[in-house]
């Protein structure tokens, strides 16, 4: 009983020093950054957020980055347009169109542009122009590859039905608001 207390006084002590040194840490460089400061560059050096797509036809979403982590979804579409919201490492956290969030590897992604049809059916037409002819009607969730965008308008192309056209970039989802996309 008697050799306890030593070693209870002992933790006691490096308990109190820790709790009186955890309040004299400096602030996280986080927090002492203005807001109009820029931050480190992030791995990539690319910004962020950013569009890209997914390369595979099947992507393991993480909880974190980094193999460890569990897988908490599968994606099973390739070309799926995702916005990066975060780095670290190799890893990049995607965000997909239902606002799930995720970690995968970099090599799991592309830097094709692609959106997503997000009404419920959008006419592609044969010119940036709502009284041109239409090219074909593409269904909600549709992947399209971007070609061009311009303020009102997108030129998209779905190679596997030959279809090319434009859509409303109102129409899409995997754009910035006034993102201008050129071929």
């Amino acid at each position: 009983m008697h050799s306890m207390l030593p070693r209870l006084i002992s933790t006691a002590l490096i308990a109190t020093t820790l709790v009186f040194a955890g309040s004299t840490l400096p602030t996280p460089v986080a927090a002492q950054t203005p807001a109009t400061e820029t931050r480190a560059p992030n791995p990539s050096g690319l910004p962020i957020p950013r569009w890209v797509s997914i390369r595979a036809s099947e992507v393991n979403m993480r909880t974190g980055p980094g193999a460890r982590y569990p897988i908490d979804w599968v994606l099973q579409f390739r070309n799926l347009p995702v916005e990066v919201v975060g780095e670290f490492e190799n890893w990049r956290q995607i965000r997909a169109r239902d606002d799930t969030t995720g970690w995968v590897h970099k090599s799991m992604l592309s830097g094709s542009r692609m959106a997503s049809v997000a009404v419920a059916r959008a006419r592609v037409m044969q010119k940036p122009d709502s009284g041109s002819p239409v090219a074909a009607f593409v269904e909600e969730d549709v992947v399209v590859a971007l070609d061009a965008c311009e303020p009102e308008w997108c030129r998209v192309a779905i190679a596997s039905h030959g279809v090319e056209g434009w859509i409303p970039r109102a129409a899409l989802w995997g754009l910035y608001p006034n993102e201008i996309v050129t071929p």
